[in-house]
C-alpha cells in the first residue's frame, strides 16, 4: 500500500507529514527528551541538510526546488529546537560525564577536536564566521538582488508570453503555464530574500546558545554540584562545543544550499554536469595551468612534489579531454558521408503548409520589434488592437502570425490574408512619423509619411526631433506603433474575410452558453451555418458591430421562418440594430445631420432597376451616382458633419454596395434604422445631374 493510501483519522500520511514535524518541533522546545531521542534528532538534522544540498545541487533551475524557503524555516527551527533540548539535558546532567547529552554530542566534542574544548571554540568560530560572514551574506544579498530584478522583469514577461500567443508560438494551455511560472518565480525569490534571513538568524542565535551553554554550565557546576571551577570548566565547556558544532554544521550545509539555490541560472543540465562542462571543457585552459604550476613547482624552496603532481594531473585531463573531442569528430564526419539517403517518400496532404490566415513578415532590422527577447512591443500593441477591435465590433480577429523574411529588405515589411500581399512597406532606419492631426504650430523637415490606420499625413523625422514635433503638436509614432497600426489597419478593412466558418461557430458555442434555445431556433433549424456566416460578414463589412449577438439572433429567430432571403434578413437586423448604429455613427447626438438623397434621383434609380435591381442601371447612370455621391460627402464634411446617407429601406442595401467601393467612409442608413426619439435634418442633398 502506497504513503498516500494510509489514512490516519480520515487523512492520507503525507498531508499529515508535515504537521507532525511541525508540533515535534515545538514540543523539543518544551517538553524534555531522552539522550537517546536527542542522539536520533541530531542524526536526522544532519541527514535532512544532506538531503537539502544533494537537490540543491541536482536541481536544473530554482524552481524545481520552489519549496525550499519553507524546508529552510523548518530545517532553522529543527536546529533551534535541538539546542533548546540539549541545553536544557547539558545543564541538568552535565556533571554526569562527557555523554550526558547523547553519544552524537559527546563525538563531536572528542573524535572532531580531540576532546580538547579551545580547539573547539576556535573550530567553532571559523564555522560561524564562514556561515555568517561569507555564505549566509552572500546568499541574501543574491536573494535580495534576484527578487528585485525578477518583480521588475515580471510585467516584460507577462508581455512576452502575450506576445508569442498573439504570434501563435504558443497555445493557450502553454501561455496559462508559462504565466504560472512567472508567478511562482516572482514567489519565490521574494520567499527566499526573506528567508536567507532565518539562516543568518539561525548563525547568531548559535554563538548566543553557545555563550549561555558555557556560563550556564559553569555556574550549576559550582553551585550546584561542588565542582571545582577547572573541572566544571572541562566538562560543560566540552558538552557545549559537541552541541555548537553538531548544530552548527548542519546550519552550514543548509546555507551552502541556500547559495546555490539562489545563484543557480536555469539550465537543461544538472550543476555536476554544467560544472564539468564550462569549467573543463577546454583544454587549452588545462593545458595552461598545468604548465604554470610545473613552472612553480621547478622553483627551488616550492613544494616541488605537490605542484608537479597537480600539474601532471591536469595535463593528463588535458590530454584526454582533447582525445576525446577529436574520438567525436572522427566519428560523425563518416557518418554523414557514408550514411544512405532516405527514400523519398511519396507526397500526401499533410505535406502541404497550411496558408497563414494573417501573417506578418518582416526584414531583419525589425526583428527585434516582433522578438520576445526585445520586448516584442509591436506584437503587444498589435494584440492590444486585437482586443481593442473584439470589443467594438465583436469579432475575434484569428491570430497573427509573425515570421522574419530574408527575401525582404533589411527595414521592410509584408501583410498577406491567406497568403496573398494586402499591405506592405518600409520603415526607415532611426526615424519616426510626427503626424498632422490638423493643429500643429509652423512645419517640419523631412520626407512624407501618412499614418496607416487613419490615413492621416505625416513626416518622417529623426528620434532626435520628437520633443520638437511633440512641442508643434505633431502627434509622434515610433516603428512598432506603426507596425502595429498597419496590422490593425489591415484586419478592419479586411473584417469580413476574416469571419469564417471557425469564428462563426465559436461566437455561436459562447452565445449558446447562455442561451442555447435562441441559438437552436436560428441554426440548424431555419438558416444553415453558412447563411449565418453571409448574414454576419454583410453586417462587418458596412461597420455595424456583431457584438450585441443576442438582439442579432433574437430578429434571426424571428425572422428566419418567413424569408431566408440574407439581402430581407440583413436589413431587418439593422433595423433592430438601429440605435446601436446610428450611436456608432452620430456619437450619441439627438439631432441627426445628413446627406438626403432627391426625390427626383430616387425615382429615377427605381425606375431604371425595376425587378431586376442594380443589374439593370446604366453606366452613365452609375458614373453620375459616385459623382453625385462624391459632391454630398464633400459638402457634408465641409461643414463638420458625419459622412451619412440617409435613404428609403429599399435603396440602402443597393446604395451601400454601389458606393462602398469608391466612398468606403460614406454610411449609408435607412429610415427604420433611425430611433423614434432622434431628430433628423437633411443638411446636404445627394442629386444626380440631369435627373428629371
Amino acid at each position: 500500500m502506497s504513503a498516500q493510501g494510509v489514512m490516519v483519522m480520515g487523512m492520507p500520511v503525507q498531508r499529515l507529514a508535515v504537521p507532525m514535524l511541525v508540533l515535534l518541533i515545538l514540543a523539543m522546545m518544551v517538553l524534555p527528551l531522552p539522550t537517546f531521542m536527542l542522539d536520533v534528532l541530531f542524526t536526522l538534522n544532519i541527514a535532512l541538510a544532506m538531503i537539502v544540498l544533494l537537490v540543491s545541487l541536482n536541481a536544473r533551475r530554482p524552481l524545481d526546488f520552489s519549496v525550499f524557503p519553507t524546508v529552510l524555516l523548518l530545517t532553522t527551527l529543527l536546529r533551534l529546537s535541538l539546542n533548546v533540548a540539549s541545553t536544557r539535558i547539558i545543564l541538568m546532567q552535565g556533571h554526569t560525564g562527557p555523554d550526558a547529552a547523547g553519544k552524537v554530542i559527546e563525538s563531536f566534542g572528542n573524535f572532531l577536536v580531540g576532546g580538547n574544548y579551545t580547539v573547539g571554540f576556535v573550530v567553532f568560530l571559523i564555522l560561524v564566521i564562514i556561515n555568517f560572514v561569507v555564505i549566509t551574506k552572500g546568499a541574501g544579498r543574491i536573494a535580495e538582488v534576484a527578487a528585485r530584478f525578477t518583480l521588475d522583469s515580471m510585467p516584460g514577461k507577462q508581455l512576452a508570453v502575450d506576445a508569442d500567443l498573439n504570434a501563435g508560438f504558443i497555445s493557450e494551455s502553454e501561455a496559462r503555464t508559462r504565466r504560472t511560472e512567472i508567478s511562482r518565480e516572482s514567489d519565490f525569490y521574494g520567499a527566499m530574500d526573506g528567508a536567507s534571513k532565518f539562516v543568518r538568524g539561525d548563525a547568531i542565535a548559535g554563538m548566543m546558545i553557545m555563550v549561555v551553554n558555557l556560563i550556564g554550565g559553569i555556574l550549576v557546576g559550582l553551585f550546584q554540584h561542588q565542582l571545582g571551577l577547572t573541572e566544571a570548566l572541562g566538562r560543560y565547556a566540552l558538552l557545549t562545543v559537541g552541541d555548537g558544532l553538531v548544530a552548527q554544521i548542519p546550519a552550514l550545509v543548509i546555507s551552502t544550499a541556500a547559495g546555490i539555490v539562489v545563484s543557480r541560472a536555469s539550465s537543461e543540465q544538472d550543476l555536476s554536469r554544467e560544472f564539468s562542462t564550462q569549467v573543463f571543457g577546454r583544454p587549452q585552459t588545462l593545458f595552461v595551468a598545468a604548465s604554470v604550476l610545473a613552472v612553480l613547482g621547478l622553483i627551488p624552496g616550492t613544494p616541488h612534489a605537490a605542484f608537479l603532481l597537480i600539474a601532471a594531473a591536469l595535463g593528463a585531463v588535458g590530454l584526454w579531454l582533447t582525445r576525446q573531442q577529436q574520438r567525436a569528430t572522427f566519428d560523425i564526419e563518416p557518418l554523414e558521408v557514408i550514411e544512405d539517403a532516405p527514400a523519398p517518400l511519396d507526397l500526401t496532404w499533410d505535406d502541404i503548409p497550411p496558408v497563414d490566415v494573417l501573417a506578418l513578415e518582416v526584414g531583419y532590422r525589425l526583428i527585434p520589434l516582433v522578438d520576445r527577447a526585445h520586448g516584442g512591443v509591436a506584437l503587444a500593441s498589435i494584440t492590444e488592437a486585437r482586443r481593442r477591435f473584439a470589443t467594438d465590433m465583436g469579432l475575434v480577429v484569428p491570430l497573427v502570425r509573425v515570421r522574419d523574411n530574408l527575401n525582404l529588405k533589411p527595414n521592410a515589411y509584408r501583410i498577406t490574408l491567406k497568403g496573398v500581399d494586402v499591405a506592405h512597406g518600409e520603415l526607415p532606419p532611426g526615424q519616426v512619423l510626427a503626424v498632422d492631426m490638423g493643429d500643429v504650430l509652423g512645419r517640419l523637415d523631412g520626407s512624407s509619411g501618412v499614418d496607416p490606420l487613419t490615413d492621416c499625413a505625416g513626416i518622417w523625422i529623426e528620434a532626435e526631433r520628437v520633443e520638437e514635433a511633440e512641442l508643434r503638436g505633431f502627434v509622434v509614432m515610433q516603428p512598432a506603433d506603426l507596425l502595429a497600426r498597419e496590422v490593425e489597419a489591415v484586419f478592419r478593412l479586411h473584417a469580413p474575410e476574416l469571419l469564417g466558418r471557425t469564428e462563426v461557430q465559436q461566437l455561436l458555442d459562447t452565445l449558446a452558453r447562455n442561451q442555447s434555445g435562441l441559438v437552436e431556433d436560428v441554426t440548424p433549424r431555419h438558416l444553415p451555418l453558412t447563411s449565418v456566416q453571409a448574414i454576419l460578414q454583410q453586417l462587418i463589412a458596412e461597420n455595424v458591430s456583431i457584438r450585441d449577438s443576442r438582439t442579432l439572433f433574437e430578429t434571426l429567430a424571428a425572422r428566419a421562418p418567413t424569408t431566408q432571403a440574407i439581402d430581407d434578413l440583413v436589413e431587418t437586423v439593422r433595423a433592430a440594430l438601429g440605435r446601436s448604429i446610428v450611436d456608432r455613427l452620430f456619437e450619441g447626438r439627438d439631432m441627426l445631420h445628413v446627406i438626403g438623397l432627391a426625390a427626383d434621383t430616387e425615382t429615377r434609380l427605381l425606375d431604371e432597376m425595376g425587378d431586376e435591381g442594380e443589374a439593370l442601371l446604366t453606366p452613365a447612370t452609375l458614373d453620375a451616382l459616385n459623382e453625385a455621391a462624391e459632391r454630398a460627402l464633400a459638402a457634408q464634411e465641409e461643414a463638420g458633419y458625419p459622412a451619412v446617407l440617409l435613404t428609403s429601406p429599399g435603396l440602402r442595401a443597393i446604395l451601400s454596395r454601389l458606393l462602398r467601393r469608391n466612398l468606403p467612409r460614406l454610411a449609408v442608413i435607412a429610415y427604420a434604422e433611425v430611433p423614434a426619439d432622434k431628430m433628423v435634418q437633411v443638411m446636404t442633398e445627394l442629386t444626380i445631374g440631369g435627373a428629371s
